[in-house]
């Protein structure tokens, strides 16, 4: 990191302009070896993930690795092909599109699937720190008259590796909102200054089916006046986010700022009022959505981007009293465990931060943690309740609290394994409910 430190009052224009460069001539500050971090989804910054593929493709870099959660067009389009991944070897936290096209590809012809590293949301700066990583590549809004950067779309870890990497590589973007909280990066921690003006990507919302509409007003009976919202990715979460109209004096604190949560601030339905914590403001790591939803990120006072160990960290989510975690998940055992994150065999996503919320909420006085589900898949061919999980456990039995389908709900908690299998098949689409009567003799002992 650099040493010269921010005075008040000075002017950093000439330290600015010695650290602007092109993409390429910044990339070419990485060396062999490097172990890097880039921006989440909306954050990663696209001429720089272009540069980096150019080098990778020259092979005039080799035995780095990259990690990231949730890649997008930026990384997908550049530098995540399998023909790269000696020089720069694609290190996920959270796989997306580009990943599972990767390992589709892999299957294929015999290779290695693209490398998951399993980690909570919560704990990626940690695991950033113990690991080393030394190079940060992100995506920024364009520097204040005090000298900082704000993160703009993605806090979450990258302020955490910022902090402590030998090379800070900002793409400076004027499109990126300026948002406020703690997410500023001083330019005395910046190595290499990028500019690349471009449009961020839009992230369009899951369309909704009626088994959405279903859950999402199940979910919105069961949230009162007052109660603090965390909202996952996908249709369910929009979902309930819509039934909750006629709701008052919501709060939020939240993994990840959506276009829904935004709608509920802007019709008055989320006013924060009622928080133990940062009351008056929406609290969250990161965000994604279309332009208007950044146009309403930008410089907005009612709203504070945080780093995810403090907003995914338990402890402090469990602050909040009345804490409501809406999550959506794969499929639900008959013991009341999770799977989130692996379908057909092969990893699909991740954890994220959905068992810090599940714990945060429980703890919470009042809390409530919701995991959502479709009662079918596959166009109503497979159950999503199952006698056993197929993949990983994202959420385990002793967490769970509440389970959702269009068809109810039920409280898991104090429920003996016989008691919580008769709840679920309750909830689980009729055509299975009698097949999975008989699996409960074999896996219910």
């Amino acid at each position: 990191m650099a040493a010269d430190a921010a005075k008040p009052g000075q002017n950093f224009n000439h330290i600015y302009r010695e650290r602007l460069m092109t993409a390429d001539q910044a990339v070419a500050l990485i060396p062999d070896r490097a172990r890097i971090v880039t921006g989440i989804a909306v954050s990663q910054p696209p001429a720089l993930l272009a540069a980096l593929a150019r080098r990778a493709a020259a092979k005039s870099i080799s035995g780095a690795e990259m990690y990231y959660l949730l890649s997008m067009s930026a990384a997908g389009d550049t530098i995540l092909r399998a023909e790269y991944a000696d020089a720069v070897r694609p290190m996920s936290l959270f796989h997306g599109k580009a990943e599972r096209a990767l390992d589709q590809q892999a299957a294929q012809n015999g290779s290695h699937p693209t490398e998951f590293v399993p980690c909570a949301f919560s704990q990626a700066p940690n695991l950033y720190a113990k690991i080393g990583v030394d190079t940060l590549i992100t995506q920024v809004a364009p520097m204040d008259a005090d000298g900082n950067f704000s993160l703009g779309t993605n806090t979450d870890y990258a302020l955490s590796v910022a902090r402590r990497a030998k090379r800070v590589i900002l793409e400076v973007n004027r499109h990126m909102p300026r948002t406020l909280g703690d997410c500023m990066i001083p330019l005395s921690d910046v190595t290499a200054i990028v500019e690349h003006d471009q449009p961020l990507i839009a992230v369009p919302s899951a369309p909704r089916r009626p088994e959405d509409d279903a859950i999402g007003a199940i979910i919105a009976g069961l949230v009162e006046d007052g109660a603090c919202l965390q909202m996952g990715i996908g249709a369910l979460p929009d979902a309930a986010c819509a039934a909750l109209k006629d709701h008052r004096h919501l709060g939020i604190h939240t993994e990840l700022m959506t276009p829904g949560l935004v709608e509920l601030m802007r019709a008055g339905i989320v006013d924060n009022s009622r928080k133990a914590i940062h009351p008056g403001k929406s609290v969250y790591a990161f965000a994604m959505g279309d332009q208007a939803f950044y146009d309403f990120l930008h410089e907005n006072p009612a709203l504070e981007a945080r780093p995810v160990d403090y907003v995914n960290n338990p402890a402090v989510i469990a602050r909040n009293p009345k804490m409501v975690s809406v999550n959506a998940t794969i499929e639900v055992d008959l013991h009341g465990a999770c799977n989130s994150e692996v379908m057909g065999g092969r990893q699909y996503s991740a954890s994220g931060g959905q068992l810090d919320f599940v714990r945060g909420a429980t703890l919470s006085e009042g809390g409530l943690s919701i995991i959502a589900c479709h009662s079918t898949a596959a166009k109503g061919t497979k159950s999503r309740i199952v006698p056993r999980l197929s993949g990983a456990v994202t959420t385990p039995r002793n967490d769970v609290h509440i389970i959702a389908t269009e068809y109810g709900w039920v409280d898991l908690r104090g429920l003996s394994l016989r008691q919580r299998a008769n709840a679920l098949i309750g909830i689980a689409h009729p055509q299975f409910r009698e097949e999975l009567e008989r699996a409960a003799f074999e896996v219910v002992r």
